[in-house]
């Protein structure tokens, strides 16, 4: 077909939000490789991502961390993922010129459109190949097409909690062999995902200086499993004071929100840090609730 063989005037695809449909008809149409969830189809200005659960298996688990912004993992399902071929497309695609189209599958050989991303960012986390091995995985961070973000991600000066070597219980693998620090690779894209998930605000006062917030587990790194380590809704940003409270146990969170004082401080102590007792956290997920439990368990 002509329309397909000259890059930049290809016409734009007509795809509906929502709208589900068999992906082998895309592909009919537009192109591009039917198997990987990348798919950069050739003489069209455009790349087309394709997320299903599955994938998390492999350590591919996807996921909107707010409204606006969801987390792509990228591929290559053996050994460290490469910048290069569908990573590169997208990693790229604001300067190349080329559009990002997001499908959900619901269903085998259906998927859903979910809308048109903007990259914002990329990062490198740990997971499991398809062969069970721990290697370097990319996760892109995408907002909405046309959205403006009610924050500005700056993420230099955000502080986060690492585990200290003691608490370190991932056995070394290849890529810690290669010179690389397994934990703080994981990190980086976990502290990304928690500070998109909170829109870099404390989640108790909503406060927004960046430079004094903090990201860290509500489970410790100490007592969570590989996967709990890296799910976002173990994730917590709070202001210094909070931090340090809900850090030692001296509060926590019901699963409405409402804060628990411990009694392990007077009331007049609570006071003169300036936490009343009357603090509600707004937007907890439901995700959320099984960590605040196990977090509750251990209030002081």
């Amino acid at each position: 077909m002509a329309d397909n063989t000259i890059q930049g005037q290809a016409p734009p695809p007509h795809f509906k939000l929502n709208e589900t449909l068999q992906r082998a008809i895309i592909h009919d149409r537009y192109g591009g490789n039917r198997q990987a969830g990348i798919s950069t189809p050739a003489g069209y200005p455009f790349i087309l991502i394709f997320s299903g659960a599955t994938g998390q298996q492999h350590g591919y688990k996807d996921q909107w961390e707010n409204d606006d912004v969801f987390s792509y993992t990228g591929e290559g399902q053996t050994g460290d993922m490469q910048l290069a071929k569908g990573n590169l497309a997208l990693a790229e695609h604001l300067n190349t010129g080329k559009r990002v189209f997001l499908f959900e599958y619901v269903q085998r050989g259906y998927v859903q459109y979910k809308g048109e991303l903007e990259l914002i960012e990329y990062d490198y986390f740990t997971a499991p190949d398809r062969d069970g091995q721990q290697r370097m995985a990319i996760k892109f961070f995408f907002k909405r097409k046309g959205i403006a973000l009610p924050y500005e991600p700056e993420l230099e000066g955000i502080m986060v909690k690492e585990p200290s070597p003691k608490q370190q219980t991932i056995p070394p693998n290849e890529t810690e062999r290669k010179g690389l620090v397994t934990s703080r690779i994981g990190q980086g894209a976990y502290r990304k995902s928690v500070l998109h998930r909170w829109r870099f605000a404390c989640a108790v006062t909503g406060y927004t200086k960046h430079e004094i917030l903090i990201a860290s587990h509500i489970v410790p790194w100490r007592d969570a499993n590989n996967l709990e380590r890296l799910d976002v809704h173990n994730g917590i940003l709070l202001s210094p004071v909070y931090d340090a409270l809900f850090d030692q146990h001296l509060i926590s969170f019901e699963n409405n929100g409402k804060i628990i004082l411990s009694p392990a401080l007077r009331a007049s102590a609570y006071d003169k840090i300036g936490v009343t007792g009357r603090e509600t956290i707004k937007n907890l997920s439901v995700e959320n609730h099984s960590y605040l439990e196990r977090h509750r368990n251990e209030i002081r």
